[in-house]
């Protein structure tokens, strides 16, 4: 097999289908693809039936398949679940795409992934444009964290900002391929021999941080990361997850996945150093907002949550996410 295609599906099923659905075309003009999809606990007696319907309806059987799994994975156990079923299988698959529910691939999206691995054997990673639903460009690819980026994170000072835009994770969008940092989860394809080398997805962070996670273990063993501007996807942000920033407050598991992320990557002075500087900024933040009548987008109780789930007041203890 040349590439498996893994998604999951959480209380998405209508979007699921539609994903299915664009990847069609992909599969009839890129030999090789498999399609796996996990009903990953959506508590929805319907879902699993309608998925299997849509598949045997559309005849999309012979590259398209159903399981499912009576509790919620996240995407880390999700993903790691289809991963390790098509290593083990009989066909396992040179390079496996993690692609999100509330996708839709836009014409040689796989292809172009596909075809840049192929040619770049430094590259244990690559992700995909990513385009709202009205076709806006959002972020990804990303430079990798710091305490001055948490820092202008919290603090949103235009005049900080550009002192510290070189540290800035969100990196403009490059025009060409090249090798960044990380790439977004949402479309992201992964060299099946980086997976041997340096493990699955990190299953104690559940859900957010992942991608970032996966990104930073694959440079630290000499894989490289590339983002692919001509693999186009449209991506309906926060609509697998449940949340979208500026919307709904932000779920203790995403602090707490964070959390994880820095003191098992950057240990404690650094997850506390990190912690500070974005506590202090928003703060500060938030005293200039109300003092400046700005209008209020903040997702509700951010400042109380992120200094809830600090390692100040949650601890040091290296800590696998609470699932919901």
């Amino acid at each position: 097999m040349k590439l498996l295609v893994a998604i999951l599906n959480f209380r998405t099923t209508d979007l699921t289908i539609d994903c299915l659905r664009s990847l069609e075309p992909e599969v009839v003009r890129t030999p090789g693809i498999r399609v796996a999809v996990l009903e990953n606990g959506s508590g929805q007696e319907d879902a699993f039936p309608r998925l299997q319907r849509a598949i045997a309806e559309h005849a999309w059987g012979a590259w398209a398949a159903v399981t499912a799994s009576q509790a919620n994975l996240g995407f880390t156990g999700g993903n790691n679940l289809l991963i390790r079923r098509a290593l083990a299988s009989d066909d396992p698959p040179e390079y496996v795409l993690l692609l999100n529910s509330d996708t839709r691939v836009e014409p040689r999206a796989l292809g172009a992934l596909v075809g840049h691995m192929d040619r770049t054997p430094a590259a244990g990673i690559a992700g995909s444009t990513l385009l709202s639903a009205e076709g806006e460009v959002q972020a990804s690819p990303f430079r990798f964290g710091s305490i001055a980026a948490e820092l202008d994170r919290g603090l949103r000072l235009g005049a900080v900002s550009r002192l510290l835009s070189r540290w800035a994770v969100v990196m403009p969008t490059p025009a060409a391929s090249c090798a960044v940092d990380w790439v977004s989860g949402a479309s992201m394809i992964l060299r099946s021999t980086m997976l041997d080398e340096i493990g699955l997805l990190d299953e104690g962070l559940f859900t957010y941080f992942d991608d970032l996670d996966l990104c930073l273990r694959a440079r630290r063993a000499g894989w490289e990361t590339w983002f692919v501007p001509e693999s186009r996807v449209i991506h309906l942000e926060g609509a697998s997850s449940g949340i979208a920033d500026h919307v709904k407050r932000r779920p203790a598991y995403w602090f707490e996945a964070r959390r994880r992320f820095l003191l098992k990557n950057y240990g404690r002075a650094y997850a506390a150093l990190a912690d500070a500087a974005f506590i202090g900024g928003f703060a500060a933040w938030r005293v200039r907002r109300r003092l400046q009548g700005k209008p209020d987008v903040d997702p509700p109780h951010m400042l109380a949550d992120a200094f809830h789930h600090s390692v100040f007041r949650a601890g040091f203890a290296l800590n696998e996410v609470r699932r919901p």
